[in-house]
């Protein structure tokens, strides 16, 4: 496909307001007391306050309130699932009115904020502590800048060349661009302090025990789990967040796609691939699922937009085997029926026997799913595991008191908004720990 008709097929899903229309989408918030808009946002932004800032024209302050609840708040602004969080839980739905822009609106401060390079806080004066935070996606930059403004040394140890984690790297370019996630991580920093170290792997957490006294984690999940199929090995077969790592990390136009490509899953990684390959100029997309619509993970907005980009869905729909000599030229699958309730409580899907078919594929992404980093994690005393994610408690400190956790190794795979309130909870949490002189060695 012309890399110019890529470049239109990826421009931005949510293009940013006009001051003209800020103003005017501004206007139209009823400023409710106990707004539901607050009460649905994990980190708890105070969307009334910062919208009415944006009314009377104070942008700087529409930036702070934003900004001391979410310091990821601008690309949260581009890529939370607004539609089922503040804007899904807006009031004037309930007035058979469309919803406050609040995603846009949040966007329209933020991008004020960083291209003027405003300092909105005023760090507190630096402590003799320090803590260490593994990995630089979203959680460990929230954690990393809450607890340099409380005054301690926060040091995030990178393995990647760049910092930014599921932002930079696993996140469709047309919700979030590259350009637009290094600029957040370097205004976040140039405006809280935390080092950064990049291309610096820590393979055995316990060797920073010496130096620093805490640790966080947020070294969010492995790479895709393998479907245990044969031929999965073949050529044309790779995971969705790989899929998407490669195509995150060279110009779009460069990035390779089959003519026939099958995704298999229908959680919003599988979503994202889906469309990312039809946008690419793949001649037919199909998701594979083994169970139906109405048991797909993900969200129905997305589900809109993969239809919107001509992705065919193949509801009760399970792999048997990847076919072809070397590399993958069909999938063979196998129609399964609703079954008894599994501990999701969704049907268990149960083969069809004699219901064998093929599909035409050349490229299959396997959204599956991602495994933990279980051989990292179990070098850790103390350290619990229940399904390959951290236990923590309230305070997101794990079985080790020195360790806190959050974000995708936590959760399992949340939105960017649950890791950022993940790491600002932890930093709190580090800061109590740390001021009461606990949690030495």
């Amino acid at each position: 496909m012309d890399p110019v008709q890529i470049a239109s097929n990826f421009s931005d899903l949510k293009p940013p307001l006009s001051f003209e229309h800020a103003v005017a989408e501004a206007a139209r918030c009823l400023y409710c007391y106990d707004a539901p808009c607050t009460q649905a946002c994990p980190t708890s932004i105070n969307v009334p306050e910062f919208i009415r800032r944006i009314a009377s024209g104070n942008l700087r302050g529409a930036a702070h309130t934003i900004l001391e609840s979410n310091i990821l708040g601008s690309s949260c602004a581009r890529v939370c699932p607004t539609e089922v969080l503040c804007e899904g839980s807006c009031v004037l739905l309930q007035l058979n009115m469309p919803p406050v822009d609040i995603g846009r609106l949040q966007r329209y401060a933020t991008d004020h904020a960083l291209e003027q390079r405003i300092q909105p806080f005023s760090p507190a004066e630096k402590t003799a502590r320090s803590v260490a935070l593994i990995g630089a996606g979203p959680a460990s930059l929230a954690c990393a800048a809450q607890l340099s403004l409380l005054g301690y040394r926060a040091v995030v140890f990178e393995a990647r060349p760049e910092a930014g984690g599921l932002n930079r790297y696993g996140i469709a370019p047309y919700k979030l661009t590259d350009e637009d996630a290094r600029r957040e991580v370097s205004y976040i920093q140039e405006i809280t302090g935390f080092e950064l170290r990049t291309g610096t792997p820590v393979d055995d957490p316990r060797k920073l025990e010496s130096e620093y006294d805490a640790i966080f984690l947020g070294v969010g999940l492995g790479g895709s789990r393998r479907l245990m199929v044969p031929g999965e090995d073949k050529e044309g077969v790779i995971g969705a967040t790989e899929f998407i790592e490669g195509l995150r990390s060279k110009p779009l136009h460069e990035t390779r796609v089959g003519e026939h490509v099958v995704v298999l899953g229908a959680g919003n990684t599988a979503i994202d691939a889906a469309t990312e390959a039809a946008r690419l100029g793949a001649r037919q997309v199909a998701i594979v699922y083994r169970r139906g619509k109405d048991e797909m993970p993900c969200y129905e907005f997305e589900y809109e937009l993969a239809l919107k980009d001509r992705v065919v869905f193949r509801w009760h729909t399970q792999p048997v085997e990847v076919l072809g000599d070397g590399r993958v030229t069909a999938l063979r699958c196998q129609a399964t029926r609703p079954g008894e309730p599994d501990a999701s409580g969704r049907p268990r899907p149960v083969p069809v026997p004699g219901s064998e078919f093929t599909i035409p594929a050349d490229m299959v992404i396997k959204a599956t799913g991602q495994e933990s980093l279980k051989d990292l994690l179990g070098k850790i005393p103390g350290l619990k595991l229940a399904g390959g994610q951290i236990l923590v408690n309230d305070d997101c400190q794990t079985g080790n008191p020195r360790y806190f956790a959050g974000g995708d190794c936590v959760s399992g795979g949340k939105e960017v908004v649950n890791a950022v309130a993940d790491g600002r909870q932890a930093a709190l949490a580090i800061h109590r720990m740390l001021s009461a002189g606990k949690g030495e060695a």
